[in-house]
């Protein structure tokens, strides 16, 4: 069983080395750990920090492209890597290293396959109590949404199984940890949640700059997720509103019309039909996303057995990422000749 922690890091070189040093080096029911890094895009010396403290790979982007697709990226690598369980951790030393053996234990019992980890938010000393109290409110939002019992949707702190990492689909360029929920939960993934610690705030979050920026995305973000996997349900919901409106400014005018009293109301006949029709045709729209949705599923079934075949083998290096291999590095010292060189 191989494990590998993967790490997306953006200008790191001042926490890796600690985040990296609380890292398990052995877990029960592990065979093998390696430790990755994704480095997006970094202008600083992160990628010397990690090689010298001895990481098995660095996935890098010449430039910044945003946690999800470096998150994506990593997961990509690790699969390439024959990695059985992957976990995602953060580079600023948020989460308590000891508590991967925690994390990836329902999956090594075969009970899940997605693991997020929960943390004490009410008891996080750094959060203030607006910030408590919105985590607490997206994460129940998220819940709705996924139809999962997940209690702390915004953790990046999570397992994901060979299978589970395979399925796996982010298409928003801010952030993964709502948008995987929600397809884990429509996709009838097992995924389940345990309790971990953190550790002291090392520097300040960068995934937002305020509360309200960091609000309006996480809607979006959970909105479009929604319209993705059960569109019909959403635009129904959406078209209900200005079809019940002109239903009840048609009865309100029908009562006028019966009455003897229509002149002059004419406009409320215009606008009830406007609504009425807006929607109905809301409602169209919702059964063709819904065929969509449909064929976006096949697709990804598709892309899940297409993954199997293409990470069974060694493929080639996307041309979109450069993947560097520190141990090869070290072998082209001591021998002149890369492996991959020496085999041609």
């Amino acid at each position: 069983m191989k494990l590998i922690i993967q790490i997306p890091c953006y200008n790191e070189a001042k926490t890796l080395e600690i985040a990296l040093n609380d890292l398990p080096k052995k877990i029960d029911g592990i065979d093998e750990i390696e430790y990755l890094i994704i480095d997006d895009g970094s202008t600083d010396n992160t990628v010397e920090v990690a090689v010298n403290w001895g990481v098995h790979h660095v996935v890098h982007f010449a430039r910044n492209k945003g946690l999800a697709k470096g998150f994506m990226a990593g997961l990509e690598a690790c699969l390439s890597y024959g990695a059985d369980i992957i976990v995602n951790t953060d580079a600023d030393n948020q989460y308590c290293g000891e508590d991967i053996a925690k994390l990836v234990e329902p999956i090594l019992q075969g009970k899940a396959d997605i693991v997020v980890g929960e943390r004490p938010i009410d008891n996080t000393p750094h959060f203030s109590f607006m910030k408590k109290k919105l985590q607490h409110f997206g994460s129940w939002v998220v819940r709705l949404a996924s139809r999962t019992g997940i209690p702390d949707a915004p953790s990046g702190f999570r397992a994901f199984s060979r299978d589970a990492a395979m399925r796996i689909n982010v298409v928003n360029e801010y952030t993964y940890t709502l948008e995987t929920i929600v397809q884990a939960g429509r996709n009838k993934m097992a995924i389940t949640s345990v309790p971990i610690r953190t550790n002291p705030d090392l520097r300040e979050s960068r995934l937002f700059h305020s509360m309200g920026s960091y609000i309006k995305k996480s809607m979006l973000t959970i909105l479009r997720a929604l319209l993705m996997y059960r569109p019909l349900a959403v635009l129904t919901g959406l078209g209900l509103i200005p079809f019940l409106t002109g239903l009840g400014i048609g009865i309100r005018f029908l009562v006028y019309f019966f009455g003897g009293r229509s002149a002059g109301h004419v406009q409320s006949l215009i606008l009830a039909c406007t609504l009425m029709i807006i929607g109905f045709m809301t409602f169209v729209i919702g059964l063709l996303a819904d065929v969509l949705s449909a064929n976006r599923k096949i697709i990804e079934d598709v892309q899940y057995h297409v993954r199997r075949l293409a990470y069974d083998r060694d493929g080639d290096e996307d041309e979109d990422r450069a993947v560097i291999r520190p141990e090869r590095t070290e072998e082209k010292k001591a021998t002149g000749k890369t492996a991959k060189e020496r085999k041609k």
